[in-house]
């Protein structure tokens, strides 16, 4: 007897030291999973979220997303029924726990033991939070273990409410929707704000097995669950008994399952504002579909649809021809509608931005521009005729022509040059203030290419994207390097913090004279203004002039296999480029050289329609004086015509047009007897 109570107490005693020991050891343990948990830091709470796109109306315009649909809404826009419901039959003590369940565990790990397997599941919604963000679903202990850790985490660093939200926005739901909002939007075509709690209690059964409850597949067995939510919701206190009788006795009306992601409103506008986005905050475009962000747009859906009708009224369907055209704002750069292709299911390539095509004379203006600044002025007189320009360090020389072969064959202004597009003027003045001067204009311009300063520069032979002609011919308009073209007005997260914001830029550098591109501007409303036709050719608007009733100005291009229109008013620009994707491809008919004056007209009279006329205003510097168009004198009372041109004051002709000799205007008094005598008096 003696013998067997010293046994027992010796092994009561190990029992002890080994309790003991082992206690210690789970503390230890313990505190060195919290210590290894604080030291990883906060878990990230986000997953991938569906970004959207707004319009300048802040109407939504389309959505961008990865291999689901997925929203982030905060917990405040979510109906107290969802997160009741989800509570409820998910995890009804959530609020009273570290992040697991201890009794839900203990009764799980007793029926995983009966049945030798993992067979129940005692998830808290931290842990399947932990699970959908960072581990497989896969029943292992390994995933487990880890899956305890991170939930461990989330628990330590985050509210109970910031995990909730972050489960219900994670959560699947079936059909391709993760999150209360995506499933709101997929199942009942509504916001989860708007959810009741009908609604809210069949959504809540879905995530136990999305394809099983979802009322899509079976309605009766995800009714089922629906009654079972409500009546636990009723047990723990969420909802009175008359208030499920009601939720029960509710119809539910499904909305048809929507292709999510579609592009119906401006596809190639919204692919650039992708690329766009992407640069501004410095990453991938796949993490820009991604990331959740609110990216609001320049885009005006009225000029949109003006220009997508004005593209199908002018181009036959069965023609094989492209176009791309672009309208920008002329004050601010902003974008407010883009097409870069007749289909964008045909194809997505956006010839509007990743095109690059030679521009024909629409490169014009920026040679007369530099031409402003080495003396010239708009009543510059130079030969129209056949002429041979000789090339440093080439034997042939190089011989342009005017179109259809036909010249002045005598000295024609500036003025008149730019409004029939003479191109023997162009490149004499060209090879006159030296190749490398336009060159120079266009970096000032924003054009980024490596031009060669040869000849054929002057006519528009180098390529450029129709996006960049536009961006260039817009500071040419404001009179200021500080435009660019921008689709997007701003970016945020989804908790409305601004991460991006359109501010002009101003470059130091290369600055833009605001009165000689107002010069220029301002004689580019010549290409509509009869006064200015040749006997060898008429001003290059003549063809559309009778469709406009405001004023504009422009400059048409035009290649062998190009052809160009890029034109303003003082609110808008608008660009058009038509040709056909082989290169080499030339324009074949006539109506392949009208479509882009055609569509231009068409396009800036739909957007004018609504908004009042407005003026060309010149800046301090220039002065503006009517001349002759044909001898660039000024015009006096007997001249038969005159055009409005501005310069500045010192480039003013003496001579006046309408006099019997067309003298200086000074010229009557210096003969007169009392000049004279003053002049004596003085000198």
């Amino acid at each position: 007897m003696l013998l067997f109570i010293r046994s027992t107490f010796r092994w009561l005693k190990r029992g002890v030291k080994f309790l003991f020991f082992a206690s210690i050891l789970g503390i230890c343990c313990s505190l060195g999973v919290f210590i290894y948990a604080i030291t990883q830091g906060p878990p990230s709470l986000m997953t991938e979220q569906v970004t959207v796109f707004y319009g300048k109306d802040g109407e939504i315009i389309g959505e961008e997303q990865g291999a689901e649909e997925r929203y982030w809404i905060d917990i405040e826009e979510m109906p107290e029924t969802i997160k009741e419901a989800t509570l409820a039959i998910e995890d009804r003590r959530f609020y009273n726990h570290f992040g697991f369940d201890l009794k839900r565990i203990a009764a799980a790990a007793l029926t995983d033991i009966k049945q030798m397997r993992m067979a129940e599941g005692a998830s808290t919604i931290t842990q399947q939070y932990a699970r959908n963000l960072y581990l497989s679903h896969d029943k292992t202990w390994k995933r487990k273990i880890h899956e305890a850790l991170y939930a461990l985490r989330l628990e330590i660093f985050y509210t109970k409410d910031e995990i909730l939200e972050g489960y219900l926005n994670t959560i699947y739901y079936g059909h391709g929707a993760y999150g209360i909002e995506a499933a709101s939007r997929q199942y009942f075509n509504k916001n989860a704000e708007d959810l009741n709690l009908t609604e809210a209690a069949m959504l809540a059964g879905v995530p136990k097995g999305p394809s099983y409850y979802s009322p899509l597949n079976n309605e009766e067995r995800a009714e089922s669950r629906q009654q079972q939510i409500l009546a636990e919701m009723e047990r723990n206190g969420y909802i009175t008994s008359s208030e499920k009788r009601a939720a029960v006795e509710t119809s539910l009306v499904y909305s048809e399952e929507q292709e999510s992601g579609s592009k119906e409103i401006a596809p190639y506008f919204q692919d650039h504002v992708l690329t766009e986005a992407a640069e501004l905050l410095g990453i991938d475009r796949e993490s820009v579909q991604t990331g959740g962000y609110h990216i609001h747009t320049t885009l005006i859906e009225e000029h949109q649809k003006i220009l997508e009708e004005q593209v199908k009224r002018n181009i036959p369907g069965d023609e094989e021809i492209q176009v791309a055209s672009t309208v920008m704002n002329s004050n601010t750069g902003a974008i407010s509608a883009l097409i870069g292709g007749k289909d964008y299911e045909e194809s997505p390539f956006n010839r509007a931005t990743q095109a690059k095509r030679p521009v024909g004379s629409t490169i014009k203006p920026f040679l007369y521009y530099a031409a402003l600044g080495e003396g010239y002025s708009p009543v510059t007189m130079k030969e129209s005729q056949p002429t041979e320009f000789e090339i440093d360090g080439q034997s042939e020389p190089y011989i342009p022509s005017n179109f259809n072969n036909q010249y002045a064959d005598e000295p024609i202004t500036m003025a008149q040059a730019l409004a029939v597009s003479d191109n023997i003027y162009a490149v004499s003045t060209h090879m006159d203030i030296g190749p490398e001067k336009l060159v120079d204009t266009l970096q000032t311009f924003g054009m980024e290419e490596k031009f060669q300063p040869h000849p054929s520069l002057a006519l528009g032979f180098s390529s450029i994207s129709l996006f960049d002609m536009v961006n260039a011919y817009g500071k040419m308009i404001k009179g200021s390097e500080s435009l660019e073209g921008h689709t997007i007005e701003k970016i945020t997260d989804r908790h409305d913090n601004v991460l991006y914001e359109y501010q002009p830029q101003y470059n130091k550098k290369d600055k833009v004279d605001p009165a000689r591109a107002f010069t220029i501007t301002h004689l580019m409303t010549g290409m509509f203004d009869s006064t200015l036709d040749a006997d060898y050719a008429s001003v290059t608007g003549s063809p559309i002039k009778g469709k406009l009733t405001r004023m504009y100005g422009g400059k048409s291009g035009t290649t062998d296999t190009d052809s160009w229109m890029i034109g303003f008013s003082p609110q808008y620009i608008s660009g058009v480029w038509i040709g056909y994707d082989e290169g080499g491809r030339q324009l074949e008919s006539f109506n392949d050289h009208r479509y882009a004056k055609a569509i231009w007209a068409d396009t800036m009279e739909g957007i004018h329609e609504s908004i009042p006329p407005a003026v060309f205003t010149p800046p301090p510097g220039v002065k503006g004086v009517y001349v002759d168009p044909e001898t660039g004198y000024v015009a006096g009372p007997n001249c038969p015509q005159e055009r409005l041109v501005y310069m500045e004051k010192s480039a003013i002709p003496d001579k006046v047009c309408g006099g019997d000799d067309s003298k200086d205007p000074d010229d009557e008094f210096k003969d007169d007897p009392w000049f004279k005598d003053v002049v004596d008096w003085f000198f």
